[in-house]
């Protein structure tokens, strides 16, 4: 009688969002170490879609381990059930880690969280401030090239996160089993106001660069120019004015603590997009 053996450590790693701003960092780091990766997403091979429960399975099975990003951020109502449900899936399905990329002090992520960690799979939690290359090409980038920085929210201190760290913590986290069952709480070194972060824009980038203060309905239709849908966009908003109240203003160690090095700051990062 023959008998296949698969190694289970050639299964591939799944990775959701894999076009986003720490997905595909992960995704090339993987491949550098020779670890096989399965790109899942709306617009990939693998379809697999958060607002579409029939799509997880079928983007997991016979996966080892998978990298979640939800869409559009864990804040958002119904995030921490679909990952609670998500992770039943892949429970079943035999995935051994998961890897879940979460909001530093938002509420709705940090339900997600413990509803991940109480899935009985192994579970590592990254949990990342605000990412520096939104202002590079996220969110801010289409309103920075036209020369502002709007921002539904009094102005205040954040240690902006290379997504560079977070996805070498992230691919720390899949490769090896030290990090099983740990929560890293990411930031840049350094807090940069919003105020300071213009002015770093513009100083890199030699174009005039102005922060402005708009109403929170305003901030709403101007997402909704750039394409993001109107429920979307209302979140978004609110989740600003919930977090940009300075309880992230102090930078955390955790890409020390899990890298062993200090973590980069805002000015290096634009220094890198010059």
């Amino acid at each position: 009688m023959n008998t296949t053996h698969v190694n289970p450590d050639a299964r591939p790693i799944a990775i959701t969002c894999p076009r986003g701003k720490t997905s595909r960092h992960v995704i090339d780091a993987l491949a550098e170490r020779g670890v096989p990766t399965r790109p899942v997403g709306r617009s990939e091979a693998i379809t697999f879609d958060w607002n579409a429960p029939e799509t997880w399975t079928p983007a997991l099975q016979g996966a080892r381990a998978a990298y979640l990003v939800y869409q559009p951020d864990l804040a958002m109502p119904g995030a921490a059930e679909a990952i609670a449900s998500l992770a039943a899936l892949a429970r079943d399905a035999g995935l051994d880690h998961l890897v879940l990329l979460s909001g530093r002090n938002e509420p709705g992520a940090q339900e997600a969280e413990r509803a991940l960690q109480s899935s009985g799979v192994d579970a590592t939690v990254v949990t990342a401030s605000w990412f520096a290359q939104n202002f590079t090409e996220g969110l801010f980038a289409p309103f920075i090239a036209a020369g502002e920085l709007p921002l539904p929210a009094d102005d205040c201190p954040e240690p902006f996160t290379d997504t560079r760290d977070i996805a070498e913590v992230v691919v720390a986290a899949l490769t090896d089993p030290a990090h099983r069952g740990r929560r890293y709480e990411v930031s840049g070194s350094r807090a940069y106001t919003f105020a300071e972060a213009a002015a770093l824009l513009a100083e890199t980038s030699g174009r005039p660069v102005e922060l402005r203060r708009v109403e929170p309905e305003e901030f709403v239709a101007r997402l909704a120019g750039i394409g993001i849908g109107a429920d979307d966009a209302r979140g978004i908003t609110e989740l600003f004015a919930e977090i940009l109240d300075g309880r992230n203003s102090t930078p955390v160690e955790g890409v020390r603590e899990a890298l062993g090095r200090p973590a980069r700051d805002l000015r290096a990062v634009l220094a890198d997009n010059r």
